[in-house]
């Protein structure tokens, strides 16, 4: 997926980071990935440690990470995959609030791939409600059709608005493509809830952070990924058909630092890893002062590519390098 902030490309980075404090062998650790966004970090762990809690405030994050991190053993989901892909679409909830003539139509998707959104998603469902399905292929379903629905989107890679006119990409037939995650031998633990409060209830040996760096609130960003997962009532709001969302303290200039330190405080792990970048809320110096507090701080940096995207015509344009710091507290 086009994600805001996605590690996919730091993820070597923060890995050789983690395993030259912690040591190569991680076989026997439990690692935390608090704000669990698509999953990739938990994801790039999953296969060397005993153990992965993952942990996101937006419920299309928990459902990602419910099939990612959670999902360890095989499923048949051949079958499954192939009858949602024959379905015909129907009139339903995204169709009317979210595609080209719409009730509303917002164009968010093109007609074809609203219906299909939504005989999609409510044939999973129906197989759940009905027992078809156990939770582990639901979500792996679910989670299967966030990611092959935002393929085919009309947007400038967030949802926050939608183009004026269906893109080449989004006139594109939307095929469910399954999400394949890695199998593994151990058990894992996902959560959808406040980072802050779930950190007094856990505890491990690795802890990994990447909270939102600046004002952008992610639930605003990526509403309609939680309105095809959740697939609620709902009256949408104005002319982009927000939904309620949640606000982020980690978003708030004001709030952010009181935050933080209550999260290092309050957490029960051996080892915090922070990834933060130079255009954060915080400064490096806030932060090398709240975590220095809590035991021996150090620091890691890189240069990247960021890249954004272009609001007309959504062509990724590459951005200037950007400093990705990674803070390290041995407690």
């Amino acid at each position: 997926m086009n994600y805001i902030g996605s590690k996919q490309k730091l993820s070597s980075f923060i890995k050789t980071a983690v395993n030259s404090v912690v040591g190569e062998d991680l076989s026997q650790k439990t690692f935390c990935d608090l704000f669990a966004g698509t999953g990739i970090v938990g994801r790039t762990f999953k296969p060397n440690v005993k153990k992965v809690i993952s942990n996101d405030l937006e419920y299309y994050s928990y459902v990602l990470n419910k099939n990612y991190i959670e999902n360890h053993e095989p499923l048949d989901f051949y079958s499954a995959i192939e009858e949602l892909n024959q379905l015909n679409g129907i009139e339903g909830f995204i169709f009317n609030e979210y595609s080209e003539n719409g009730a509303k139509e917002r164009l968010y998707f093109s007609e074809h791939n609203g219906k299909k959104i939504d005989a999609i998603r409510q044939q999973i469902g129906s197989w759940k409600r009905e027992k078809i399905i156990n939770s582990k292929a639901y979500y792996f379903l679910l989670a299967s059709l966030l990611e092959s629905a935002d393929k085919v989107a009309n947007t400038a890679s967030v949802y926050g608005a939608y183009l004026k006119k269906i893109k080449k990409s989004a006139q594109k037939n939307l095929v469910l493509e399954p999400a394949i995650f890695s199998i593994n031998d151990n058990e894992h633990e996902v959560f959808n809830e406040d980072s802050n409060l779930l950190i007094k209830k856990i505890e491990g040996d690795i802890l990994y952070l990447d909270p939102p760096y600046n004002a952008r609130q992610y639930g605003s960003n990526y509403h309609l990924l939680n309105t095809i997962a959740k697939y609620d009532t709902f009256i949408p709001k104005g002319k982009t058909g927000l939904r309620e969302y949640n606000r982020s303290d980690y978003c708030s200039k004001t709030n952010v630092r009181k935050s933080f330190e209550e999260l290092v405080k309050n957490a029960n792990f051996n080892y915090t890893f922070l990834s933060y970048n130079n255009e954060g809320l915080m400064t490096e110096d806030e932060i090398r002062t709240i975590m220095s507090k809590y035991g021996k701080y150090d620091l890691v940096t890189t240069n990247y590519q960021r890249f954004k995207a272009d609001k007309t015509e959504n062509r990724i344009h590459t951005a200037s390098s950007t400093t990705e710091f990674l803070h390290i507290l041995e407690k």
